[in-house]
């Protein structure tokens, strides 16, 4: 009898989380400075997550990634973070050091950047994992292509769509999505 509530507990519990999947709001990551943050402290925030590199040609998207946050950021229901990959093209090569100092003194960044990650193959990232398989989010795959891709995460954590890499941060779809039109 007592086997049987057990394995009766024990379906319960995987019945109850078949289908259920992770929010981006489960993970933790390493900021630039090397210190971890948990994404559930972006909770009721809309967030643009992208993949960036420091000496590609999409490199010059940083100013508009950074005019979206000045312009929507300060009302705190929005933000940018980016992680910094050399998974194309060898184009971010440097340390996360160097990758600070180059966002900052040529870009004014000021949205939180994350410490250096691999976005695809063997070594891509759990977050990515998540932002790029539909069995993982529950919505759709979505493969990185190439530097600067985008991802739209909503306040609840909720994978909504990803954006190709050549597709200005600033364009209509984006800005629509960040103001709920």
């Amino acid at each position: 009898m007592k086997g049987t509530l057990i394995l009766l507990a024990l379906l319960t519990i995987v019945l109850s989380t078949a289908g259920a999947h992770r929010k981006f709001h489960d993970f933790t990551v390493t900021t630039i400075d090397g210190k971890e943050f948990p994404l559930s402290l972006l909770k009721g925030k809309k967030i643009l997550v992208v993949n960036v590199a420091s000496r590609c040609g999409l490199t010059p998207q940083y100013k508009q990634l950074q005019e979206l946050h000045e312009k929507y950021g300060k009302e705190g229901k929005f933000t940018v973070i980016a992680f910094p990959a050399n998974n194309f093209g060898q184009q971010e090569p440097g340390t996360n050091e160097e990758i600070r100092e180059f966002c900052t003194s040529r870009y004014a960044v000021t949205f939180p950047l994350m410490a250096k990650i691999s976005v695809k193959g063997d070594d891509m990232a759990d977050l990515y994992r998540w932002l790029t398989s539909k069995e993982e989010n529950g919505e759709r795959d979505a493969a990185v292509t190439w530097n600067f891709q985008k991802f739209l995460v909503d306040e609840e954590g909720n994978w909504v769509d990803s954006v190709e890499p050549r597709t200005l941060p600033t364009d209509e779809r984006i800005i629509s999505w960040i103001e709920g039109r």
